[in-house]
Formats: C-alpha cells, structure tokens, sequence
C-alpha cells in the first residue's frame, strides 16, 4: 500500500529545465558555439556546474570567455524564464488530493535547497510538504539514490510503499536505485530522453488522478533497478 509521495522539483514542479537549457543555448550561440538536447541530457537531473558548461563552450570555441562578466547575464536571463513558468499541470492537484488521501509528501532535489524552497515560497505550495532534501544535505546527488533514501528515512516509509514522482533520465535511475515505485513525467526538455525504466510514464499529472495513479500501480509488478 503506498504511503508516500516523493517529488522532484526542476522540470517535475515547476519547468526550469527548458529555461536553464534556453538560456545556456542562447549564450552557446551568443559566441559561436551550440548546444543540443543530446549534450543537455548529460546534466539533466545532476548538480552539473556553471564552470563546466562555460568550460565545453570554450572547448567549442577554442577560446577563454570572461566567465566573470558572462555568468551573471546568464543567470539573469535564466530568472526572467523562470519566472514566466507556471506549476507543471496536475502539480497541485496532487498534492491536495494527497493531503487529502493523508499520504506523506517529501521533495528531493538535486538543486541548492534555496533555489528550491524559494520557487516553492514563491509558488505557495512549500506547506504541502513534509520534509525536503537538497543538494546541501547529501553527500551524492542523482543518480545516486542518498536524496531519496533521506527522504524515505524522514518520512519513516519503506521503499516499497512511496511513489517517486520524476522527469530525467538520471532522477528515474536513482528512484528505482532507492527501491521505490517510480513515475515518469517528462518535460519539454526531457521527453526527447529515455525514460523506460520508470514504472509508468505519463504525458502530465493532468493525465489521471492520484487516486487512479495508485489504482493503476496496485495492479502492476515494479520494475528492477
């Protein structure tokens, strides 16, 4: 019987993943570089650093950038798109029909807990949830599972009985690494990507209903990690 939920945040919440990838885009082209979906794969879901992205830039281009001047344009750039996002649809829904069912909410991220706790402040759902993990908390972030088996230990659920709500490639492998029931939710950004080792992978929350959701995995075998 599932007892808990487990969220994401970047690209399952709220859609920071196309804005982060349009900005670091932009500024590839910006300086004759590129950047495609099949190279952000690689970071998608991981605490990938600004110093490598301007490291494989430069690696493009042959040349030092000033870092320094550059790295906060992008940053702004980012925050404007961030911004523009709403919550992911279906988000909400979840999360009151949770509370509703008085099942256990937790979040881990891969991103600094202050990037996540102000979207959430920001968006008024940070009540919802019971404990957060971050990237300041662990030791390793996905793919390895330590953020989502602190969370589980927080929570005192089993793996077995919570629902790990993800959207990369990297974040599935570690939710089914952690022994839980794993659901893939792509992005824009992340649909282009694999996601066949999630237990079931829907279009948007929107699609069914918690309550339909925990029918449907009560009648299916997980996958092995």
């Amino acid at each position: 019987m599932i007892q808990a939920l487990i969220f994401d945040f970047d690209g399952l919440i709220l859609d920071t993943e196309t804005p982060i990838f349009r900005s670091w885009q932009e500024l590839y082209a910006a300086h004759g570089g590129s950047l495609t979906i099949d190279q952000w794969a690689h970071v998608v879901g991981t605490a990938s650093l600004e110093q490598d992205h301007f490291a494989r830039l430069e690696g493009q281009i042959g040349f030092a950038l000033d870092r320094a001047a550059l790295a906060p344009m992008r940053r702004q750039r980012e925050w404007e798109l961030v911004l523009a996002q709403p919550l992911l649809p279906g988000v909400l829904d979840y999360l009151q029909e949770g509370r509703r069912l008085g099942l256990k909410i937790g979040l881990a991220s891969s991103s600094p807990c202050r990037w996540v706790t102000a979207h959430l402040e920001r968006l008024e759902i940070i009540g919802y949830f019971d404990c957060i993990y971050a990237r300041d908390d662990v030791q390793r972030v996905k793919p390895d599972p330590e953020l989502f088996l602190a969370v589980l230990a927080e929570l005192r659920v089993a793996p077995e009985a919570a629902v790990i709500f993800e959207d990369s490639p990297l974040g599935v492998q570690a939710a089914k690494a952690a022994g839980a029931w794993c659901v893939a939710v792509p992005n824009p950004v992340t649909r282009h990507f694999s996601l066949a080792q999630a237990d079931l992978c829907l279009g948007s929350l929107a699609e069914i209903s918690l309550e339909e959701l925990l029918h449907k995995l009560e009648g299916m075998r997980p996958r092995p990690a």
